[in-house]
């Protein structure tokens, strides 16, 4: 399911890819400085891509959102990997926040050197 939705968003990508490269520009910005100006235009042509455009930013925007809610409610091989994945980080020591290392262990108890207490 989540491959499908997957191949769905990628298309609805590369549709809107194209949508916004077949798309006359509007003018304004930088391309005001001269040039022709689109007086009997294709103003149809313009309106059609315009709003598909939109409708593919809607389905790329809910595809999105689906992916993610399947993907984390899917009892597929995604729950299972997880589940391992917080077993496994739960079976490792974590240090001590003291400093002490990983084990849990105190260290044996060091007596503490003979001072030279002959004068030089």
């Amino acid at each position: 399911m989540v491959t499908f939705l997957i191949i769905l968003l990628i298309i609805a990508c590369i549709a809107l890819g194209l949508f916004v490269l077949i798309q006359n520009p509007k003018g304004g910005g930088l391309a005001t400085g001269g040039g022709t100006s689109n007086m009997f235009g294709v103003q149809r042509t313009g309106d059609v891509l315009e709003k598909g455009s939109w409708i593919l930013l809607a389905a790329i925007v809910v595809l999105t959102l689906g992916i993610t809610t399947v993907s984390k409610t899917g009892g597929s091989a995604a729950a299972v990997g997880n589940s391992a994945i917080q077993e496994r980080l739960d079976k490792t020591p974590s240090p001590s926040p003291l400093g002490g290392g990983l084990n849990s262990t105190k260290p044996a108890a060091t007596t503490p050197a003979s001072t030279d207490t002959t004068k030089k």
